[in-house]
């Protein structure tokens, strides 16, 4: 990783009101299913980090909070230890709706 990396780093994450998951998830109180909103962090950080997230794997996922239609999603993660962990949290407001970790995955020669 580089030098930025262990700085705690803030992006909104944009999701479309009108994104097609909400219309069957559920059809009278639309929520955004958590995997959705997990890959949509996941691709947020692994483009601000400069990453190739397919050598880490998720270690934790909570999902504490629904997301509605037309929430504001903002999202922090910062490296939180030199063996490579990344710590996560999405808010809507001043509520957390989800908080993870992801680990770096250890390759056969080695490397990270």
């Amino acid at each position: 990783m580089n030098a930025q990396a262990a700085v705690t780093m803030h992006s909104p994450i944009e999701i479309s009101r009108d994104h097609p998951s909400f219309a069957g998830h559920f059809p009278k109180f639309p929520v955004l299913p958590g995997a959705v909103l997990l890959d949509e962090a996941l691709q947020v950080i692994q483009r601000e980090r400069g990453i190739d997230l397919t050598q880490w794997q998720i270690a934790s996922a909570k999902f504490l909070e629904v997301v509605r239609p037309g929430d504001a999603l903002h999202l922090e993660h910062i490296v939180a230890s030199k063996g490579g962990l990344i710590r996560f949290t999405i808010r809507v407001a001043n509520r957390i709706v989800a908080s993870g970790s992801l680990s770096s995955v250890a390759r056969p020669d080695g490397a990270a």
